[in-house]
């Protein structure tokens, strides 16, 4: 009995010993797959190391110095824009003062035209010369101030627009209805769509 008792503790203390063995296997082998990742880890930490040392430091400036060349590209075409936008306006500030003085003149070579064309409405005498030749100068006038985008506002027969006329009275017509623009006192004038002078008119009620 005491003899079998004692096999039973020596297999029992054999199984042990294997257990024993087997996990300080398997911790070594876990141990060297740590130093196996450590080791890529640091093959891998040195080689990118060793790219960027790698890296010539010329291409970062070449890099820096092309951004700045980019930004300036940028920032002067901005201002070149901004240049012209601001000379058109100027010009054509510049533009609008010179017709508003210009239009007083052409009233009045207007006013001259049909005074004279009343005067001689009742002769049978031929043209007068000089009359002939304000005629031309009046037409050569108009066709100038058309070409560099000088026009008449429309007025009578047209609905009132606060916009383009000035209404400075009312009264009655049989011709037109309410709202609508029976006689105008003075031309109004446009330069490039923009009003230098509305047109003095006179509104049906």
């Amino acid at each position: 009995m005491s003899d079998k008792k004692n096999i039973e503790d020596i297999e029992v203390e054999e199984k042990a010993d294997a257990v024993s063995d087997t996990e300080e296997t398997e911790t070594e082998g876990a141990a060297g797959a740590e130093e196996t990742v450590d080791a890529e880890s640091g093959e891998t930490e040195e080689k990118t190391e060793s790219e960027e040392e790698k890296k010539d430091p010329r291409d970062a400036k070449i890099e820096e110095l092309n951004d700045k060349h980019i930004r300036l590209m940028a920032e002067f075409e901005n201002f070149r824009k901004r240049s012209e936008k601001e000379k058109d306006q100027m010009f054509e500030t510049g533009a609008k003062s010179v017709v508003e003085k210009i239009l007083p003149v052409v009233d009045n070579f207007e006013r001259a035209l049909l005074m004279a064309e009343q005067a001689n409405a009742d002769e049978d005498a031929e043209k007068d010369p000089f009359m002939d030749g304000m005629e031309k100068v009046y037409k050569q006038l108009q066709a100038g101030l058309d070409e560099i985008g000088v026009k008449p506002i429309e007025a009578v027969g047209k609905e009132f627009n606060p916009d383009f006329h000035n209404a400075v009275m009312q009264e009655e017509s049989e011709e037109f209805e309410s709202g609508i623009i029976c006689k105008e006192l003075l031309k109004g004038y446009t330069y490039r769509d923009s009003v230098v002078r509305h047109s003095m008119v006179s509104v049906v009620q």
